[in-house]
């Protein structure tokens, strides 16, 4: 995610006008910058984990792990195969939504809470690797997992961005040209754990058995108890 983010993000992170800093207030911004990516995430992590939770309580995350797995090796083969992109009408209008807000926020007296809500805005960004961690928070069984999964997106990906705002300059095109050549190998891996999660094959933290729903809840009653104890 780290190579996706510097190659399509990297000139949004060089815009931040951050280089008339000192040391010290530029670290500042930049680091709030890299907590606003994450608090976004983190929210979108709280909305599509606790949509997997409910697919959990249904009793169907087993076959929807498998279906997210075989989604994203279908849109792979579509856009690196038939150069197609597929993605629904919203994103387009949310994008340009969101650079406007951005424009605005640049074009405006820069504070530190700027900086935190120029983040928060680049997390709604549309972006392909996104897609794959929002995919993997759908399949989690607890809300807390969805967060965390997108917590750690957004915290993996701040070193590499970070870096790029400080050095002040994006990699070169041959550079970049490489990265697209990784990217959809890394996503079909993820694909791929995703169908195996869902084939319940016993595998430890690769595809470990999945319960088809939540247990029965037991009730405890003041006369249950007290024959237990009997």
């Amino acid at each position: 995610s780290s190579l996706h983010c510097v190659g399509m993000c990297g000139p949004l992170a060089l815009m931040l006008p951050v280089h008339h800093l000192t040391n010290v207030k530029r670290f500042t911004a930049l680091l709030l910058y890299q907590l606003g990516r994450i608090v976004t995430y983190s929210l979108l992590g709280l909305v599509f984990g606790l949509a997997g939770r409910r697919i959990y309580i249904a009793g169907f995350q087993q076959w929807f792990s498998i279906g997210m797995g075989i989604l994203i090796v279908v849109i792979l083969i579509a856009y690196y195969g038939y150069h197609k992109n597929i993605q629904p009408p919203f994103v387009s209008k949310l994008n340009t939504r969101v650079q406007k807000f951005i424009i605005v926020i640049l074009q405006s007296r820069k504070t530190t809470f700027s900086f935190l809500l120029l983040g928060m805005a680049n997390g709604l960004l549309p972006c392909g690797m996104v897609y794959v961690a929002i995919a993997g928070a759908l399949t989690t069984s607890a809300i807390t997992n969805g967060v965390l999964l997108m917590a750690m997106f957004g915290a993996g990906t701040a070193p590499a961005m970070m870096m790029v705002s400080y050095l002040g300059t994006s990699p070169g095109t041959q550079l970049r040209h490489a990265f697209r050549k990784i990217i959809p190998i890394g996503v079909a891996v993820m694909a791929v754990f995703l169908i195996l999660r869902g084939m319940n094959l016993g595998i430890p933290f690769v595809s470990p058995v999945l319960q088809s729903k939540p247990g029965t809840p037991v009730e405890c009653t003041e006369a249950v108890i007290a024959k237990q104890a009997k």
